[in-house]
């Protein structure tokens, strides 16, 4: 069940990716690439990651009001020709043997729900639950396997959202911005 679901969230997101490469309208091609991002948090979500997808949460929310707060006002001239087709179609090619290449991993994946890792006399799990208050000092299994165990993901999750929150507050600022017309070179 659950990697049907993902197999469907695959497709939205190749559509969605199809739609961004090969609408004419900018505001349609970022609202694409947004439904792209969404949809993989979702996946995230669907495979048991949860901070992963908070972290693509947090991430496409402020990329995408930034992306659609500048393509608002922005006056672009449209290119037609051979080579947006030659684009469009390495793009579809590529995002097909990308779906490929997924569809062939998600077949070496144990089933969804299967306790594998568990049958294992030298779990990870097993490794967490014995040793984590001893080498942490921590009571709480969790917050031991965050912040020592995995400080460095959790380190590196932290500075992703906080870095695109730092850059979104950069693009939003009125101060020190000059219009066009006040320019004065």
């Amino acid at each position: 069940m659950t990697e049907t679901l993902i197999t469907v969230i695959l497709v939205f997101m190749i559509i969605a990716a199809a739609v961004a490469l090969s609408t004419k309208e900018l505001l349609s091609s970022v609202i694409s690439v947004g439904a792209v991002g969404f949809g993989g948090s979702i996946a995230y979500l669907l495979m048991r990651s949860p901070d992963l997808a908070i972290t693509q949460v947090v991430v496409e929310v402020v990329s995408l009001v930034l992306l659609i707060r500048v393509t608002v006002g922005m006056d672009l001239k449209l290119s037609s020709g051979r080579s947006s087709l030659r684009r469009l179609a390495a793009g579809t090619l590529s995002i097909f043997v990308l779906f490929f290449l997924f569809v062939l991993s998600l077949r070496n994946f144990p089933p969804f729900g299967a306790a594998v890792m568990d049958r294992i006399a030298s779990a990870p799990s097993l490794f967490y639950i014995d040793k984590s208050l001893p080498l942490t000092g921590s009571p709480n299994i969790i917050t031991g396997i965050l912040l020592d165990f995995r400080a460095y993901d959790t380190l590196g999750e932290a500075t992703v959202i906080f870095t695109a929150v730092l850059g979104g507050l950069a693009l939003l600022r009125k101060k020190g911005r000059i219009k066009k017309e006040e320019n004065p070179y």
